[in-house]
């Protein structure tokens, strides 16, 4: 019987030449010397191109695909996708300012999120950007607003559903939840909302996010139509917008597999015709953010020591949880489990006989928690060696503690 624990699912994203990692067509040790410094991230653009071709390969052509900004708000990445999306998400004012610089027009944009201020809501009414209406108290607010400044704002509801998206890393609806309004609260706001005179879109129906179950997935599909479908009975427009939400999860942990994406396809092919004859007006959006961009970034840090103690080796690097805070399993890990990780300049393939190590790799800061590796085996690594966290394209700096202890903040760049 094979007790072994499970290993990471090979990752085969980024080419690998003289036994070092390429990325963007790079070898890493040459963008090292083109950054000029450690830590850093960095992301490959032709990645992000291919994810959203694969997509748009397996998802029927009706849907329209938004980018969940909060996954990596980097000015450059969102720059790129906004000319290969149909839109994109934003949870902020400073993450509205960055979609406006883009060539997407407001009127694409959408802002989401509880507990809006006057100011954020003052802002996208006056820009058209669409506000996802959290609760009835803001969909009152933004109506004044919208008096105020002589604009009718686009608006869409926010549902939280009567069902959550089995799987899921983080469920974002069903039972009691700070986001969205309840399904059964619908249609009463949905009458408020028409005598309030606000120009009203559809429904954005999240159930949660990192779901590696296909068939999770498809089973939230089929019930967030049939709610989307039940409330626009209550619509007193035509309802021009159904937002589905997204949760395609990637593979980060050992025993991950990556999800099925044509399975979810094939089964919005069955489920979206029946959606457009009964909503002919309305875009039917599918909202991604973790999965259009984790696999295509990486983490980089720099080994300072090689430190003993107790008979374990502990690398030490310049980079740790106030970089990363997903990869030190800080980030809603119930269970700390390594992400994968690699010795980026001396990825020796499985043919090159290679000395490996069981070791456990720390950052600086002064607190147990720092650790981006845990008792796993390795490359042996020398002072100088480069640490490469993989699927870190995703809630990566921006979901990170950079304050604390001070340290510099890291670089990121689009390559």
């Amino acid at each position: 019987m094979n007790n072994s624990p499970p290993e990471h699912v090979p990752l085969t994203q980024f080419a690998i030449q003289d036994n070092c990692l390429q990325i963007g067509g790079i070898p890493l040790t040459r963008l090292l010397q083109r950054i000029g410094t450690t830590p850093f991230y960095a992301y490959d653009r032709h990645k992000i191109t291919q994810r959203i071709g694969l997509l748009r390969e397996h998802l029927p052509t009706e849907i329209h695909l938004h980018y969940a900004m909060k996954a990596n708000p980097m000015p450059a990445v969102v720059q790129h996708l906004a000319g290969l999306v149909d839109g994109i998400d934003v949870a902020s004012v400073g993450e509205m300012k960055i979609a406006l610089d883009t060539t997407l027009p407001p009127g694409r944009i959408s802002f989401a999120g509880p507990g809006k201020k006057g100011h954020e809501l003052s802002c996208a009414i006056a820009a058209g950007v669409v506000l996802n209406m959290e609760s009835e108290q803001e969909m009152e607010l933004i109506a004044q607003y919208g008096e105020c400044l002589g604009i009718t704002p686009k608006v869409a509801i926010r549902i939280n559903p009567n069902f959550e998206l089995k799987s899921s890393g983080m469920k974002m609806g069903g039972g009691p939840k700070p986001f969205g309004v309840d399904a059964e609260r619908v249609p009463n706001m949905l009458m408020r909302l028409h005598a309030l005179g606000l120009d009203f879109l559809g429904f954005h129906i999240f159930g949660g996010s990192q779901n590696l179950n296909a068939e999770a997935i498809q089973e939230a599909h089929t019930k967030a139509f049939q709610l989307g479908l039940q409330l626009a009975e209550h619509a007193l427009s035509p309802v021009q917008l159904i937002n589905i939400g997204g949760g395609f999860g990637v593979p980060y942990f050992p025993g991950d597999q990556a999800l099925n994406l044509p399975i979810i396809g094939e089964n919005l092919r069955h489920l979206v015709p029946e959606v457009k004859r009964q909503l002919p007006h309305a875009q039917i959006v599918i909202e991604l953010g973790r999965y259009m961009v984790a696999e295509a970034g990486i983490y980089v840090c720099r080994v300072l020591e090689r430190k003993l103690s107790r008979e374990h080796i502990f690398l030490i690097t310049d980079g740790g949880l106030h970089h990363h805070l997903a990869a030190s399993g800080n980030f809603g890990q119930v269970i700390r489990k390594n992400y994968p990780v690699v010795i980026g300049n001396k990825v020796y393939g499985t043919e090159t006989e290679t000395e490996t190590e069981t070791v456990s790799i720390v950052g600086p800061l002064c607190t147990p928690l720092d650790v981006l590796v845990e008792h796993m085996q390795m490359t042996k690594a020398s002072v100088g060696d480069l640490v490469v966290v993989l699927q870190s394209g995703a809630y990566g700096l921006t979901a990170s503690p950079t304050s604390f202890l001070n340290h510099p903040i890291p670089i990121e760049v689009l390559v």
